[in-house]
């Protein structure tokens, strides 16, 4: 996983800490706008769950699609990656020859 990607996976799992440490905090506080705000928070931290899961699936799936596309056609990926390279080169030369005049 690279950093940005665990940031956020850090960020989303101390946010679902901190609504959790709310709901158990407000568990004794009684009152209908209370009750009704914590069905709300749990509802929408189980969607959550459900959403990374989902989210994270997918992810795996396509790494594990382009893995094996990769090693089905490794010549035809090194060609594409060897063009593109060579046309990333080649805007990057003329934006720098450009801006040097």
């Amino acid at each position: 996983m690279n950093k940005h990607t665990q940031a956020t996976s850090n960020d989303l799992g101390s946010l679902a800490e901190d609504a959790r440490a709310l709901m158990a905090a407000t568990a004794d506080v009684a009152g209908e706008k209370v009750g009704e705000a914590r069905k709300r928070l749990a509802a929408a931290l189980e969607s959550a769950k459900e959403i990374a899961v989902r989210v994270r699936d997918k992810a795996v799936e396509g790494a594990k699609a382009t893995d094996e596309a990769l090693h089905e056609h490794p010549y035809k990926a090194m060609g594409i990656a060897l063009g593109v390279g060579a046309i990333l080169g080649y805007v990057f030369a003329r934006r720098c020859c450009r801006s040097s005049d």
